[in-house]
């Protein structure tokens, strides 16, 4: 979903609270802040020795220890608040890719990608997911399109005599 995109839904929904679907069936704490925007500026070069650019925007969510408990989410309308005295200070790029950074205590930190939303009453939910790293570069460096785990036997990785190292 690009910036623009992300505050048209939250434009045309202010009146709701909002959530966040790190996982399906998982929510973000009604205890999280908006704790910083990121503008980044992508410059890169990948393994077929092409470059390339682009922006993304990064919004980071926190799960306040000290408000844990809290079951009252955050309005849109006060997060579309803190975005728009973001974009006061410092522009966005609004066709820039947003992403959500976010983790827990049994969450990795990861960059999610917003992947739909959704509206469930007096709540809109934005689902995010992670999205799995990939080489850009597959005809140049000669990557295969899908790779396929090789295993000895059809034994479990995980079973005591399995397939793990």
């Amino acid at each position: 979903m690009k910036t623009q995109e992300l505050f048209k839904v939250l434009e045309d929904h202010k009146d709701k609270s909002l959530l966040f679907e790190y996982k399906p069936g998982l929510l973000v704490g009604a205890n999280y802040h908006i704790t910083e925007v990121k503008h980044i500026k992508i410059d890169s070069v990948d393994c077929g020795s092409q470059t390339d650019n682009w922006n993304e925007t990064i919004i980071q969510l926190w799960e306040s220890p000290s408000e844990l408990g809290k079951t009252e989410y955050m309005s849109v309308l006060k997060a579309l608040g803190i975005l728009k005295k973001v974009g006061k200070m410092k522009p966005y790029d609004i066709n820039a890719e947003v992403k959500f950074e976010y983790s827990n205590t049994t969450f990795h930190i990861a960059q999610l990608f917003v992947n739909d939303f959704e509206i469930n009453g007096n709540k809109l939910i934005v689902k995010l997911a992670v999205e799995k790293t990939d080489c850009k570069a597959r005809e140049i460096c000669g990557a295969p399109e899908v790779l396929q785990p090789v295993y000895e036997n059809d034994e479990p990785c995980c079973s005591p005599n399995g397939n793990c190292c």
